[in-house]
Order: C-alpha cells, then sequence, then structure tokens
C-alpha cells in the first residue's frame, strides 16, 4: 500500500470543518432563507449504544455490525450516482426487507426548495443527503427529524474526526456519508499544456476547450474557480470581488461554456467534453467509464484545483415526516458497517470517514484503483476549503442564472 494511500483522516480535517463550515445571517434565495443559528452542545461525538429495536446485538467497542431488519419502501433523495445501485437494490432487499428508490438532485439549493414545497411536512421522501453547513438551516426550517440513536448503534464506526461537526454538535440530525473536494478532467491527446491550477483551467475553457468545457451546476461551485485562481476566499461578501467575479464569469467565460454539469463522467465517457470540472468521485468514476465505452483512459488526467479548492462533507439525514422511519433508521444503519461503507467507497469514490480505514481498505478493497483521487495529503487537504453560507449566496446565485444564459445553456 503507497504511502498516500496511508493518508486518510488527517488531524487538520475536524479543525478545518468546525472553524470554517458555519452559518452566517443572509437574505432568502431560490426559496431558501439563510438563518443565523447557533450550534451548541456537547463536543462528545458518542453515539449511543443501547440495543437497537429488533437488532442482532447491543453495539460494544469500536465496532458493531448490528443490523436492523425492517420493511417496506424507502425513498431516497440525493446527488447524482452517489450509492453502489447493490446498496440500494438487491442487497438492501436481501438484508433489510426493504425496497428502494432513489431521486436525484443537483444542488442543496434545489433539494431544500423540494423539502419546503411541502411546508416542513411529508416530503415523500425518507432519506435526503445535504451538504453539512445546510444542515443548520434545514433543522431550523423543520426538514428534518432528529435520530433515534438506539436505532443507530452502528455509528460508533465513524472516525470521530468525522463526528461532532459545528453544524450538528452531536450528531442528533446527520451522521457523515462521506467528503470529498473540486478539481478537474481534461483529454491530454487535445489540451496539449499541462495543467496544474484554477488560472489553468480557466484559460483552456476559453481557449483549447472552449465550447468542449463543462463547469458544475451549483453556484459556489461555479464562481469557485474565478476566486481560488485570484487569491480570494471563495466565501467573501467584498461587493467590489463579487462584481468583478460577475463581470468575468458571466461576460467572459460563460460564452466559452459547452455544459454545466454537476456529474459529467457520463458525458466524459461519450466524449461531449474535453475539459470538466468535477467532484473526485465522480471524476474517477470517468476513468471506469472512459474505459467501458472503449476509450483511452490513459490519455486523461484528474488535476486537484490549486492552489485552494472545496472541502465538503455530504449527510445522511432524515426528512421532516418520512413515510418510513423506522426503515429509514434501519438503512443508514446498515450502510455504517464497515464492509458496507468500504463497498459504497469502491463505487463511488469518496472517503466514508470510517474508523481504521487504512485496515479496512487493505482487508475488504486491497485492489482498489485511483486511491489518490479518494484518499488525500495532508498539504493537499490544507488547501481546501469550505462553503459558508452567507450574504453572497444571492449574489452567486444571480451570477449562475446570468452566466446559464450568456451560455446558452
Amino acid at each position: 500500500m503507497t504511502q498516500e494511500l496511508r493518508i486518510l483522516a488527517p488531524d487538520s480535517f475536524r479543525e478545518k470543518l468546525n472553524r470554517r463550515a458555519f452559518i452566517k445571517a443572509g437574505t432568502a434565495t431560490a426559496g431558501m432563507a439563510v438563518v443565523l443559528m447557533a450550534c451548541g452542545g456537547s463536543d462528545s461525538a458518542s453515539p449511543d449504544t443501547t440495543a437497537a429495536a429488533g437488532g442482532a446485538k447491543e453495539a460494544s467497542g469500536d465496532w458493531s455490525r448490528v443490523i436492523n431488519k425492517s420493511s417496506g419502501t424507502l425513498a431516497m433523495y440525493t446527488w447524482g450516482d452517489y450509492d453502489d445501485p447493490a446498496l440500494v437494490g438487491s442487497f438492501a432487499e436481501s438484508s433489510l426487507g426493504v425496497k428502494m428508490k432513489v431521486d436525484y438532485f443537483g444542488s442543496n439549493e434545489d433539494l431544500i426548495t423540494k423539502l419546503s414545497a411541502g411546508g416542513g411536512k411529508s416530503s415523500g421522501f425518507d432519506i435526503v443527503v445535504p451538504t453539512g453547513p445546510y444542515i443548520v438551516q434545514m433543522i431550523q426550517k423543520g426538514l428534518i427529524e432528529k435520530f433515534d440513536k438506539a436505532l443507530l448503534p452502528n455509528m460508533v464506526n465513524v472516525d470521530p474526526a468525522f463526528l461532532s461537526q459545528s453544524w450538528d454538535k452531536n450528531n442528533e440530525y446527520s451522521v457523515c456519508k462521506n467528503w470529498g473536494t473540486t478539481g478537474f478532467f481534461y483529454d491530454t491527446t487535445k489540451i496539449k499544456k499541462e495543467l496544474n491550477t484554477w488560472q489553468d483551467f480557466l484559460d483552456a475553457c476559453m481557449g483549447e476547450a472552449s465550447g468542449q468545457c463543462s463547469v458544475i451546476d451549483a453556484a459556489p461551485n461555479y464562481a469557485g474557480p474565478y476566486f481560488w485562481a485570484n487569491g480570494i476566499d471563495w466565501n467573501t461578501e467584498d461587493k467590489a470581488s463579487l462584481d468583478a467575479a460577475e463581470k468575468f464569469l458571466v461576460d467572459e467565460l460563460a460564452p466559452h461554456i459547452k455544459a454545466f454539469d454537476s456529474y459529467p463522467s457520463t458525458k466524459l465517457a461519450e466524449g461531449a467534453y474535453t475539459l470538466a470540472m468535477a467532484w473526485n468521485g465522480d471524476a474517477r468514476q470517468a476513468y471506469v467509464r472512459i474505459k467501458d465505452a472503449g476509450g483511452t483512459p490513459e490519455n486523461w488526467r484528474w488535476v486537484l484545483g490549486a492552489p485552494d479548492t472545496e472541502l465538503f462533507m455530504d449527510t445522511f439525514c432524515i426528512a421532516a415526516g418520512s413515510p418510513n422511519i423506522e426503515a429509514a433508521h434501519s438503512w443508514i444503519n446498515w450502510i455504517l458497517i464497515p464492509e458496507n461503507s468500504v463497498t459504497d467507497l469502491s463505487y463511488h469514490g469518496y472517503n466514508t470517514g470510517m474508523k481504521n480505514m487504512e485496515q479496512l481498505i487493505s482487508e475488504l478493497a486491497p485492489d482498489l484503483v485511483d486511491g489518490d483521487m479518494i484518499f488525500f495529503k495532508p498539504e493537499e487537504v490544507k488547501t481546501m476549503h469550505t462553503q459558508i453560507l452567507n450574504t453572497s449566496i444571492d449574489r452567486l446565485v444571480d451570477i449562475l442564472n446570468k452566466a446559464k444564459a450568456k451560455a446558452g445553456a
């Protein structure tokens, strides 16, 4: 196992999230109110380890593989292609007795708008997967249910570094699904210059890849490369910086963009893009899909955005008014079994935050490919920054909408 693969949970991770991921007062945007709310409570990350209802045994020690049998149909609303199909299909049905229906959203704003449409009552969904900083306002708006931790004994399997974050100090509403980052993916046979930074990405999008470039379809992500390339905090509220960002992103960059695509791996395999901004897991899947489509993966190169880029943690939550709340707990608890978590990781390509990850990979996925796209070195993590929901979010959404109109995409 390489040294890179050994760096699984850098010490800086928890400190960085707790320092940077918080909610600041803002204005309404796209049906979403940004709410100031303090996240208090104990720093203790220890889950309730009482016996789960219907569970096979009590959780104890550092590991638990409790299975809570359930029944019925589960509806999950999540990011695209974010779960091993077997874990939301045949495995879930045979192991838990539940059938699952999965729908997809493209941004946290879309998720919140959908859940808010029912006024905080049942949306028809059981499990939802928001990014951490959005959880505070989701709690305030009554969009997610508090966990019954007696039904989640397998939470003991999560590394404490990925628990007790500022948005949910006691993990009463959420638990880590996985975390990741953002970079870009390009065809080296068509772009001859070696690309290494966000400035390189922007230059190529307006140069060799003009008309063949895609960007993530989420407002902060679209603006991110401009800020990172220019040494500006991507959470800036400075009007002059936002004005300059709009001028560049709408007037200069947008005309060169082919698509706003949060999940470009499939289109990359089809040859639709020469250059694509992508989350690390989707870029990793692009290698597989390019090969499956008869292409040459070796012609493509993944680049972690530099000098700075994104850090995100997505979480499992239970939607308010869940029609099958006990089964929702059972499925989340089942996914937190190390074997299932590593199966999921191997598919979607994001670090799931399990304890003893190095040991798990060695034992359960020794042939894991492209591990350097999942597990990052401390010096790489130091360049990653979480999103802050502040007064700039409305402006960023407006910039994205103007860019889409300008691009005709």
